[in-house]
Order: C-alpha cells, then structure tokens, then sequence
C-alpha cells in the first residue's frame, strides 16, 4: 500500500508541475488542478491504508498524553475548524473573522472570489516596483518612485511696477534727438522688459536706415543712458528698434520662469528655463533641439548664474533616471553644491586633466549607444525609448528567452563645463577633439554639451568648435572683437550685464535679447537636498574622469605610464616601419585614444624617433628600419 501511495503522489506532483511549465494556463485552473490532485491522494491513502477520515480519529499521539480540546477557544480556531476536527464550536469564544477584521475563508467562498483576491495582490506588487529602475545608474530607486521638487523650493520675484509717463516722456525724448541729427522718424510704440525699454520708431520715406545705425553714442548721449543698442530693422517689422536700459530693472527668477505657462506646456525632459524676453514672455530654452549650446561673457556678466539656473531646471523637471550629469568645474565653487547627487555620473570635475578624460569617457559612451542603436534597428534615443516602453524589446527585468539579453531605457547625458578656457590651457588638442566628436555626432544617442568660458578669444572658441556649436548665449562682453567671436556680429557689447543676454540657435540666427533667470544660492542647496534625500548615496559610475584602457588624457600617471611604455615600442616599430609620422594612424593600428596616441607620439619625439608637430601634416620620422634593428639587438643582448 505505501508503494502505490508514494507512486501516487509522484504521479500527482508530476501533473501539478506540468500544469505549472504549460504556457498559457490561468493561476485559477494550476490551484484548482492542485486542489484536485491533493484530493485524489488523499482518497487513495485511505483506500490502500485503510485509514478512517479526520472526523473519525481520535486516537491520541503515539507518547503524547491525549489533550481535552472540547471547544474550539484555541488560537487561530473557528467554526469551521471545529467542524473539520470535529469540535464543539463556541460562537461566544472568538468574534467572526468579519468582526475581527480578517477575511472569512468559509466554505461559502468561491474559487471566484479566491481568484478575485489573488488578483487584487498582484497589481499592489508591480505597483511597488514601478518606477524604481534607475537607468544608466545599475542601481535602483529604494521606497517607491521618485518625486520632483516642489516649485515653492525657489524664490519668486516681486511684480514691478512701470511708470508708463516716464516711458511716454523719454520716448519723445528720443524722437527730438533723432530730428536734432536730421531723422525724420515718429515713435509708434514702447515695449518694456524687465532689463530694457524697447521703443519702435517709423520712418519717414527716403529715410535710409543706416543714418540710425550711427548714432548710438549720440542717442545714449541724449538719453543719459550708459549706453543703447539699435535694432534696425526690428525683425519682422517696418520698424526700427532702439532699446535703452530701464533705470529701475526687474528680478526674473527661476520660480517665475518654471511657474509660467510656457513651462507647463513644455513636456521635453531637456526643455530648461532660460529667462524672460523684452516682450515679458517667459523663454524656454530645449536643449535636444540646439542640440549644444556654447555660453560666453565676461566676469560678472551673469554667466555662472545662467549655468546654475540651467542645471537647477534641469533638477526641478527630471529624475535620476531621465536625465544624468556630467558637471566640470575648475572654479571649484560654482558647482559643487551639486555633489553626491542621484543625477550625477561623476564628482564634479575640478581638475582640468580629469576634465579632459570625462569628455574623451562621453565619446565612448557615443559611440557605445550608437552601437546599440544600430543592433536594434532604431535611429535615435527617442525611438529606443519608445521601443522599450511599448515592450517591443526585452528587457533587464524579462531579457530575451533564448539570448538572455535585455535593454534599458537610456538616459539623456548633459555634460557642462563651466570654464573652457582652463581646459584649454591644459590639453587643448584632446579637449577640442572630444568637443568636436560629441558636438557633431551626439545628438541622436542623447548627448548634449554646456559650454561656458569668460574669454571668448579665438584660442578658445576655436574655429572648429564653432562650427560644431552652432547656439550661443552670449552675456556682456569688453569688445566688438569678442562679440564677434561668440556671435560672429556685434552687439555683445552693448548689453548692461546681471543677466542680460543675447542668444541665438540653430534655428535662429538673429539675436534674441533675454533677462537670464537668477536663482538664489540657498534654494539650489535646498533642491539638491531633496534629491539626496531620497537616494542612499551618489551613483556614480566609476572610471569617467579616470584615464581609461584604450582612451586618451592624463589622468594618474602611475599606472598610465606602464601602459605607455609596453605601449611605446609597438608604436616606434609601426611609424618607423611605415616611415608615417601619424597619430590617427596609432589610434588605429593600437586601438587607442586619440590623447594616448598623441602621448606616445610625444615620447616617440623625446627619444628622436620622429620630429616635431608640424600642425595637421604627419610627423617625419627620423629613424630608418635598419637603425631600429640594430637598437633592438643592442636592447636584447
């Protein structure tokens, strides 16, 4: 009997498993299946063992003394255990299970219901893990979904009130100077923005424009105003613009930008606020669509604000999974509030040679996402995306059955430099090559540069980064000179600083005039605190402003240096032998960075292999093959 009780709950177990590896089979028909075979086994026992049902054992436990349970006032009893063993029930003894609170699992449930309360409980489960994956970060978000700052973190600014009388009056004013210096023009209108008054002047036929254009000096002169920028024409419009600085200016802030109507209707995740128009239109500034952006002004311009305020936005609007940072500093005090959050993928960079390899670590990560790009058959981040959130791609969570592979939502990477001009000094070469790869080619994987510097010469804004870079913020500047660097025009230099600036897209390439968001030092403390808050700690990702296998800049010379050497010699046998002088050509026969290659061609010229720089040409080589073979025997004996 024990034989075919044993063969009969192999067979059961069997059933049950195979109901369970079926696909397709509803959890409600796999219990029921296993209620059944639970059944069945039990009959059968009885019928080979011959043992009698529950309710017909008394007998005690063979060496326990036989307990009295005649109620049933035991813990965890209820009427219907009583019945099963067969006890007397006390309705007096445990209040029913609906009294208690307690779900009543009576005979009188239905396996509908069993079902119904199966399905209630899973949904609480995925809703507990929703939105924890942290993308790009390898880590996931503890204690449910993110949430977003709330807006009365940052200061609002006051409304400023206009005296539209004195308005009136210096616009006549101005209308007198032009007749005094033989214009004939009639004021049409004013429009008054927070920095400037910009006051709209027709004029008369046979009137040409360019006797406007010249008399800057003397209508600032006229004005009593430091100084005044005409727009001739205003673009659009039979208009000529003069805009004089308003003697009482207005504070735009952040709050007042991210509160506005044009913030609620932008859904992008790179849409950042950039400040207020003459027009009082509050701007919002995508930064998928520039798609990078270079910002110049000199000290106290307003330039350093602007960042704070475009990173700030960017906390204000994304979480750690949407969009992650890469923020460069040399300063050392302008970003470092921002350490150790969730959205960095890096310390903030203050060393300039460490700036470098987090940039050259940006172009691999290019060129890696171009490479998923591609093996999934999609043509940029926003496809990818797309693809993963409508399950057309396996994922981490359910990968592929016969691959084992699955995809993450890819985060946008904004990298932000607050000085160029360090980097610069420190390595030109691999700073501008990363710059002008990035700058070219990463707009589709999700990659975007903020570039700041307070020297717009043309040792830093080469002509190579551009024409790469084609949307610039441009703030107060000392020169004609400088304006035209950074906006390849004048009027930079007219503008009254604190914020004021002129900025011009891809998309738009006369100037726009636009009071920059301030937003206070203590409400970017209290943003960033938020989001640390809600993270254990930062999540970094290790090695991006460390110097890299295979990539280019110094980072710690110790272990770098090794590599160099084990490195130097294939490279001395490649050039001599080729007799080309060339770095790209290391990149690619050594399959190295461009900044390593360059190192080892450095070293190559310490040693008198090759010569020097000669600007793009290859380098001479200066060693024949037999000189290299002797040097070689000479090294081996």
């Amino acid at each position: 009997a024990t034989g075919v009780v044993g063969a009969a709950v192999v067979l059961a177990g069997i059933a049950v498993l195979g109901a369970l590896l079926a696909p397709g089979v509803p959890m409600r028909d796999v219990i029921a299946s296993m209620g059944r075979g639970a059944r069945w086994v039990g009959e059968q026992a009885r019928a080979y063992g011959d043992l009698p049902p529950p309710s017909q054992r008394h007998d005690p436990l063979h060496g326990i003394d036989e307990i009295d349970l005649t109620h049933a006032d035991a813990p965890g009893f209820n009427g219907h255990d009583a019945e099963l063993y067969d006890l007397e029930s006390d309705a007096n003894s445990f209040p029913p299970p609906a009294a208690a609170g307690m779900p009543d699992f009576a005979d009188s449930a239905s396996p509908a219901q069993i079902d119904d309360t199966l399905d209630d409980a899973v949904p609480a489960i995925e809703e507990e893990a929703d939105g924890q994956p942290a993308m790009g970060s390898g880590k996931k978000r503890e204690g449910g979904a993110w949430k977003l700052p709330a807006l009365s973190l940052l200061k609002r600014g006051d409304a400023a009130s206009t005296d539209r009388k004195l308005v009136d009056e210096a616009g006549k004013l101005l209308q007198a100077a032009l007749h005094q210096h033989g214009v004939d023009a009639k004021l049409i209108g004013a429009t008054i923005g927070p920095t400037v008054t910009r006051y709209e002047l027709e004029l008369a036929p046979g009137v040409k424009v360019n006797r406007v254009t010249g008399l800057n000096h003397d209508l600032a002169y006229a004005m009593a105003s430091p100084d005044v920028r005409i727009l001739a024409p205003i673009p659009g419009r039979s208009a000529i613009g003069v805009e004089v600085p308003n003697r009482q200016r207005q504070l735009v802030t952040l709050g007042d930008i991210l509160s506005s109507s044009e913030a609620k209707a932008a859904t992008h995740p790179l849409e950042v606020a950039l400040g207020r128009d003459i027009n009082g239109r509050s701007v919002m500034l995508n930064l998928a669509e520039l798609p990078h952006v270079l910002i110049a002004g000199a000290t106290g311009s307003g330039k350093s604000s602007c960042i704070n305020s475009l990173v700030t936005s960017l906390l204000m609007r994304n979480t750690p999974d949407r969009v992650r940072l890469i923020l460069v500093d040399p300063k050392r005090v302008e970003l470092g509030a921002y350490n150790a959050l969730p959205h960095l993928l890096t310390a903030v960079v203050t060393n300039p040679k460490r700036a470098a390899n987090a940039l050259d670590w940006a172009v691999r990560e290019m060129d890696m996402r171009y490479e998923l790009l591609a093996e999934v058959g999609v043509r940029d981040i926003t496809g990818f995306n797309a693809a993963i959130d409508r399950g057309e791609l396996p994922t981490v969570d359910a990968p592929d059955r016969t691959t084992g592979k699955g995809y993450e939502r890819l985060p946008f990477i904004v990298v932000v430099v607050d000085e160029l001009n360090d980097l610069m000094m420190v390595a030109a070469r691999d700073v501008e090559a990363s710059i002008c790869r990035i700058a070219q080619m990463a707009r589709a994987v999700g990659i975007h540069l903020v570039i700041a510097t307070q020297r717009p010469s043309v040792d830093v804004i080469t002509g190579v980064i551009k024409a790469n870079v084609p949307s610039r913020l441009a703030f107060s500047v000392t020169s004609i000179a400088d304006s035209r660097v950074v906006l390849d025009q004048a009027g930079a230099e007219k503008l009254i600083g604190l914020g004021d600036m002129l900025v011009v897209t891809a998309s738009e390439s006369r100037p726009r005039r636009v009071q920059g968001a301030w937003v206070d030092e203590g409400c970017v403390r209290e943003v960033a605190a938020h989001w640390k808050r809600q993270a254990a700690g930062p999540w970094y990702v290790e090695g991006i402003a460390d110097e890299a296998a295979g990539s280019g800049s110094s980072g710690a010379r110790g272990s770098a240096d090794d590599e160099d050497d084990e490195l130097l010699a294939e490279a001395m046998d490649l050039v001599v032998r080729s007799g080309l002088g060339s770095t790209s050509m290391l990149q690619r026969k050594l399959r190295v960075g461009f900044a390593r290659a360059g190192r080892l061609m450095d070293l190559l010229e310490r040693r008198g292999i090759v010569g020097p720089s000669e600007g793009s040409k290859a380098r001479s080589v200066l060693m024949t093959a037999d000189e290299l073979d002797e040097m070689e025997q000479r090294a081996s004996e």
